[in-house]
């Protein structure tokens, strides 16, 4: 790249004529994809471009490339192009992130929510990415501290995939992830490190807003500290692999370390994937008194360290899902 920056600047400085190279004009047609691997340059991607006939010559685009600065920007990955196109047309391709085939994993999913996400991204049989997370835990990177186990060590992000990239490699990337922005958020090691993951997944499950994080992570601790059930439904719904708001009586008694009505303390694992807001919210909660919170409906979210307040919060809370739904929940946080 930098000899064919060097060369074209010498031919400007020295007045001599550097031909035009071939391109193509427009933006193509018909259906091509190029894989761009992990760590080629501007030459390399353009002969892949050339190989597929996308692009006229290898000079075409990387003259184009070099006079947008966007170029830099080129992620790896599996590009739909077509053929044909001018070196530009292609170029513009490349440097939309969204054209890159990686794949997004939003906060708070949890692991068997990402383990398809990964066969479908992939191509894979179901249960293909479950299957390797199970195989051997240990060797995609997991901290000791993890005891093999991968749910709140599958960073949200967004990944880069191409047509070689296999389940293996994108959990390892996961983790290797994980470990990093942990790493910068100082959460530590050993067993505090873990609870922190913990605890922060909760208040990715359970906050509505990225506001009522803090909220959120101050009434846990403050019921950890007062040794007070933390009474949350997304620890019970993880432990029954479901997702609602409808959390009966009946199920506040089903036997399961998950179940937080029952039994005080953290969860024994995370219960989902959580993001950089809710790691910071765990490890630095918003300063308050709150013991309890209820969504009461979607943008109303109430805290407060009065029970009774609670109670009133709670039956406004049932009669809107009386209103909304077939089955009140309990609401109670």
């Amino acid at each position: 790249m930098l000899t064919i920056g060097g060369l074209l600047l010498r031919g400007w400085w020295t007045g001599r004529q550097v031909p035009a190279p071939a391109d193509y004009a427009g933006s193509g047609t018909g259906a091509v994809r190029v894989d761009v691997p992990q760590g080629a340059n501007l030459t390399q991607i353009g002969r892949l471009l050339l190989d597929g006939g996308v692009v006229a010559s290898v000079q075409a685009f990387t003259r184009a490339a070099m006079s947008d600065p966007k170029a830099v920007s080129i992620q790896p990955g599996d590009y739909a192009m077509h053929r044909r196109m001018s070196a530009r047309s292609a170029l513009s391709i490349l440097t939309d992130p969204a054209n890159a085939g990686g794949l997004v994993i939003p906060e708070g999913l949890r692991a068997a929510q990402i383990f398809a996400a990964i066969d479908t991204r992939l191509g894979l049989r179901p249960g293909s990415a479950a299957a390797e997370a199970r195989r051997d835990p240990a060797s995609l990177g997991l901290p000791p501290y993890a005891g093999g186990r991968l749910e709140g060590f599958l960073f949200p992000a967004r990944y880069s995939v191409a047509k070689v990239t296999s389940a293996e490699a994108l959990l390892r990337t996961m983790v290797a992830q994980a470990r990093t922005e942990y790493a910068a958020d100082a959460i530590g090691t050993g067993t505090a490190a873990y609870q922190v993951v913990v605890m922060a997944s909760l208040v990715q499950a359970e906050a509505q807003a990225p506001a009522d994080f803090g909220k959120v992570a101050r009434v846990i601790r403050n019921r950890l500290d007062r040794g007070m059930p933390l009474q949350l439904d997304s620890a019970l719904n993880y432990a029954l692999g479901r997702t609602t708001l409808d959390t009966t009586h009946e199920d506040t008694r089903i036997e399961t370390p998950y179940n937080t009505y029952l039994h005080p303390g953290l969860p024994p694992t995370p219960v989902g994937n959580p993001g950089h807001a809710a790691i910071r919210a765990a490890l630095h909660p918003t300063p308050g008194k709150w013991l309890y919170f209820v969504t009461v409906k979607p943008g109303d979210t109430r805290f407060t360290d009065s029970y009774r307040e609670q109670q009133r919060n709670v039956a406004e809370f049932n009669r809107y899902q009386q209103q909304h739904s077939s089955s009140p929940g309990s609401g109670a946080h």
